[in-house]
């Protein structure tokens, strides 16, 4: 039987014996261990320094569109009339601006009740939204009419209501919402674009209704309609039109344009809010300041590109350092770090200090390096901004900035516009030659409206673009071709259907004529409906729109509405909008490829996937997992040559305890012999 302890029988030391000659074959897996934690570190290290390079990259696409360095700011002499916010689409220059009105929404007041519970009536009340003026064409053949002045009471006498752009709404009462408190209810519940309140003002039936029009602006008034009133009391409330003698409703507060001059131009328009009368600036109106003009200044925002320009230096110079630590080398203790000597750092190094050696081609602007701007390459491999020398080119040629850092493009006609670019557009110079402009989708009646009054069933268009339907119900009667074609407009705009596909609608010639604001091929116009031959004729004649036609570079471009794309060659991807203009030759487009640009595309190529440091991380990886298979097969053999180790061992023990044994009883045969031999003696 074996022995149950090893060394028992032998008294060797079978434990350290075994320990002693497994670490000697132990060796190989250590160095594999120690190999494994190496390339453990560099794939960490290169973790670091790719996350670097994400933010790098991060910080440079924000610095690649030209908007960030062309702002502009606003700023006015007396806040208190206005604010107003630039964009890098304005001009700069000053205004003198006085505002002699505020845009204002319409109020409106019933009379008054003895409850807000007592039952008012049932019925379908119904807004239109328009414009209330006189009948009398002031100046004559000027086409203004001037709104009436308002009676003591808060009617009219001698209006019309010229209905707007807005689509009407429509409110039901019924047996629940049948109270004046219902009633308002109703109206904020439907969402229309009206608010309802009650003001209770101490009188004998102190409760009236109070409508405002959340829209501000003349063509915001309203005109009210109540049907399918049974006991009339919904109507004898409500029913109002400020061009008859019904006018339930008092205005106490009429709709109101604003009205202002810029440089003693007179300005009217709808809101407060103007976004459209300086190109690039919105102005917020706060207060009226007539005989007191105030100044208006659009300036460059110079102090933004510097900041952008600082924000560039400074990602470039925390890249080069996180790339320096990777691969320094201590002289002293002669270590290196733990990327040293890699190829791949060098090599991204090497390629983020060549491009910034080589010049912005294109010729978009008046500098070609960063140098002409005041950044510029140090001893120690960092950049650094000279802002003195900055500030001095942004006075001289601030849009040209921009092309020293964004993909920005421009054109030498007024009406071509640079939109955008992809990675294969290169610099340079590209002529732009338009063989064709691009077109709006129109449909044009084939005759007048033979009708202006309209009633179920035969009171519906179904009008089509671009393959969609807006389905449309027309009113039951119309002043005039004008107004059924104004409606029209209306509804179509505000139908879900053509949610980003407005159209107008005139009357030409006396026939309804509709034209997309989208310009291209992609659709054409379809009429039908109960209603189309009343309307438009027996066979309207629908043009589809053309799409912009034309080469870049001199070769053939793809258009696409107004928009001309490039195909191959060295401008390919170059997309250009054309505007306006005859078709010919139309100049020329400057595209050039900045710094920061260039620094984002190849960021992509160090980072991206099968980038250079990519490929590095995954063969570290791919060589950690061929290390993890050959410890797994060293760990199994060592286990293995341990076992057979101590079976060796347990087997020499065991023989050494039997020989142990026979030694041990042939001692003692060989005493009782001798004593034997003693005692014949």
């Amino acid at each position: 039987m074996g022995l149950s302890s090893p060394g028992i029988g032998s008294n060797l030391d079978i434990n350290t014996i075994v320990t002693q000659l497994m670490s000697v074959e132990g060796r190989k897996l250590t160095s594999l261990q120690t190999q494994e934690a190496s390339y453990q570190s560099k794939v960490s290290a290169f973790g670091q320094v790719q996350s670097a390079f994400s933010t790098f990259q991060t910080a440079v696409n924000s610095l690649s569109t030209v908007q960030q360095f062309q702002a502009a700011t606003a700023s006015v002499a007396d806040a208190a009339v206005l604010s107003a916010k630039a964009t890098s689409a304005a001009t700069p220059g000053a205004y003198a601006l006085e505002v002699s009105k505020l845009a204002q929404a319409q109020k409106l007041v019933t009379a008054g009740q003895a409850s807000t519970a007592t039952t008012v009536g049932t019925g379908t009340i119904t807004f239109q939204f328009g414009t209330i003026a006189g009948a009398v064409e002031t100046p004559a053949g000027s086409g203004i009419y001037p709104a009436p002045p308002r009676n003591a009471d808060g009617t009219y006498t001698g209006a019309t209501f010229k209905p707007g752009t807005a689509e009407s709404k429509t409110v039901t009462i019924g047996s629940s919402n049948n109270s004046l408190a219902g009633i308002r209810d109703a109206i904020n519940g439907a969402k229309i674009g009206v608010t309802a309140t009650i003001v209770n003002d101490g009188g004998a039936q102190p409760n009236r209704l109070v409508l405002t029009n959340t829209a501000t602006g003349e063509a915001s008034s309203m005109k009210i309609s109540v049907s399918d009133d049974p006991d009339g009391g919904l109507s004898g409330l409500l029913n109002h039109d400020p061009a008859s003698a019904t006018q339930n409703l008092k205005e106490t507060v009429a709709a109101q344009d604003a009205e202002f001059t810029l440089d003693g131009l007179k300005v009217k328009k709808p809101s407060n809010t103007v976004t459209d009368a300086i190109a690039g600036v919105t102005l917020n109106l706060a207060k009226t300041n007539a005989g007191s003009p105030t100044t208006l200044t659009v300036a460059r925002d110079s102090a933004s590109v510097v900041s952008a320009v600082n924000k560039f230096v400074s990602a470039y110079n925390a890249i080069a350092k996180t790339l320096s630590d990777a691969s320094a080398y201590n002289a002293t203790t002669k270590t290196g770090a733990i990327l040293n000597g890699d190829s791949s750092i060098r090599g991204a190094q090497s390629q983020l200090r060549g491009l910034l050696s080589s010049s912005i081609g294109g010729g978009y602007g008046a500098y070609s390096r960063l140098s002409d701007i005041g950044v510029t390459m140090q001893k120690n491999g960092n950049l650094e901004l000279d802002t003195a020398k900055l500030t001095k080119a942004l006075e001289t040629n601030f849009n040209d900035v921009a092309g020293l850092f964004a993909a920005a493009g421009k054109a030498s006609d007024s009406l071509v516009s640079y939109t955008t670019s992809t990675a294969a557009t290169k610099a340079g110079a590209y002529g732009l030659n338009i063989s064709q402009m691009a077109s709006q989708s129109t449909v044009t009646g084939a005759a007048a409206p033979t009708q202006l009054t309209f009633a179920a069933p035969a009171n519906t268009l179904s009008l089509g673009l671009a393959g969609v339907q807006s389905e449309i119900t027309l009113n039951d009667s119309y002043a005039d071709a004008a107004a059924l074609a104004l409606d029209l407009q209306s509804k179509m705009n505000a139908s879900k259907a053509y949610a980003g596909s407005p159209v107008k609608v005139a009357v030409v010639d006396g026939k309804i004529a509709i034209t997309s604001d989208a310009y291209g091929s992609s659709s054409t116009f379809t009429v039908s409906g109960t209603a189309a031959e009343q309307v438009f004729g027996g066979s309207p004649l629908s043009v589809a729109g053309e799409d912009v036609a034309g080469t870049i570079n001199g070769a053939s471009a793809t258009g696409k509405g107004r928009i001309l794309t490039a195909g191959t060659g060295d401008a390919e991807g170059l997309q250009v909008s054309i505007t306006g203009g005859a078709t010919g030759d139309r100049g020329t487009i400057n595209f050039s490829r900045g710094y920061a640009s260039q620094f984002g595309a190849l960021v992509g190529t160090i980072i991206g996937e099968n980038g250079s440091l990519d490929a590095r991380t995954k063969g570290l990886n791919s060589s950690i997992t061929s290390l993890r298979k050959q410890q797994e097969a060293e760990q199994n053999r060592l286990s293995n040559r341990e076992a057979a180790l101590r079976k060796q061992f347990t087997a020499l023990d065991t023989q050494i305890s039997k020989l142990n044994s026979v030694s041990s009883y042939l001692t003692q045969q060989l005493k009782q012999i001798a004593s034997l031999s003693s005692s014949s003696d």
